[in-house]
């Protein structure tokens, strides 16, 4: 049985098992964020940041998360605390984030290209299917969840 589906395809192939071509899956994405494949145990997301914007600062208490570019480069920043950011970090194409549960954390947008990358949360955060075309979208809809 062959499990690639079409990376045009940007609804979430979860919980069945998939394959697919990730880096092309993430540069092709346009929306903010749009959850590729959810199972109980973890989630992938793919996420496009315009430029001069960020993922907003942000605490999971219990999903640890990763974050890995593709294209573009950035500022992340991650503290114990909302307050307390002291970790600082540039990163760019084919850096990763690793982000534990109870850290806060923030991800920048410093190139004039839109950032584009995947993360990965474990166990998944959000509910299947979700998709945000911005931001805002994406806060309005978690304040629901």
């Amino acid at each position: 049985m062959d499990y690639y589906n079409s990376t045009t395809s940007s609804i979430d192939q979860g919980p069945k098992p998939f394959v697919t071509d990730l880096k092309q899956d993430t540069i092709s994405n346009n929306y903010f964020r749009t959850a590729r494949w959810t199972c109980k145990n973890m989630q992938l997301a793919l996420m496009s940041v315009p430029v001069g914007t960020d993922i907003g600062l942000d605490v999971h208490q219990t999903s640890d998360q990763f974050f890995y570019i593709e294209q573009g480069s950035a500022l992340v920043v991650m503290g114990s605390c909302q307050n307390c950011l002291q970790y600082q970090a540039h990163i760019k194409e084919d850096y990763a984030v690793m982000v534990p549960a109870g850290i806060w954390h923030n991800i920048i947008n410093t190139d004039s290209i839109p950032l584009k990358m995947f993360t990965i949360y474990a166990p998944s955060l959000h509910p299947h299917g979700s998709t945000y075309r911005t931001k805002e979208e994406s806060a309005v809809y978690e304040n629901m969840e």
